[in-house]
């Protein structure tokens, strides 16, 4: 039987993968992208799909971090009981957990800013 939590990974590096197959895609397409008028609406579908990867982006990423920092955080809890003066070093441990959402939007603002 598998966890939720392989479940959960599984789904993210699937969404992970038609994210980068969508900005992918919008590189690709890039020199069509700029010889267009620049005022020039995209394509319906392009668009969609640029938004949904931004939007899947944000969202993998800020439950991976709530994930993470809710391991770490426990652990990091514990550890602090018995050792107090462990406080800064487990306060870059919690950092880096956070780092995760804030790579996730700013691979959805990259996204975003592709599409015009």
């Amino acid at each position: 039987m598998k966890t939720p939590f392989t479940l959960l990974a599984a789904l993210a590096f699937v969404l992970i993968v038609a994210a980068a197959v969508v900005t992918g895609s919008l590189i690709a397409a890039s020199p069509a992208l700029a010889a267009t008028a620049p005022g020039a609406p995209l394509d319906p579908q392009t668009l969609a799909w640029g938004l949904a990867a931004a939007a899947g982006s944000t969202a993998l990423s800020a439950l991976a971090a709530g994930y993470a920092v809710a391991k770490v955080g426990t652990a990091a809890v514990g550890a602090l009981a018995e050792k107090p003066e462990l406080m800064a070093r487990l306060l870059i441990f919690v950092g880096l957990a956070e780092g995760i959402a804030i790579y996730g939007l700013i691979v959805s603002i990259l996204i975003l800013n592709r599409l015009g």
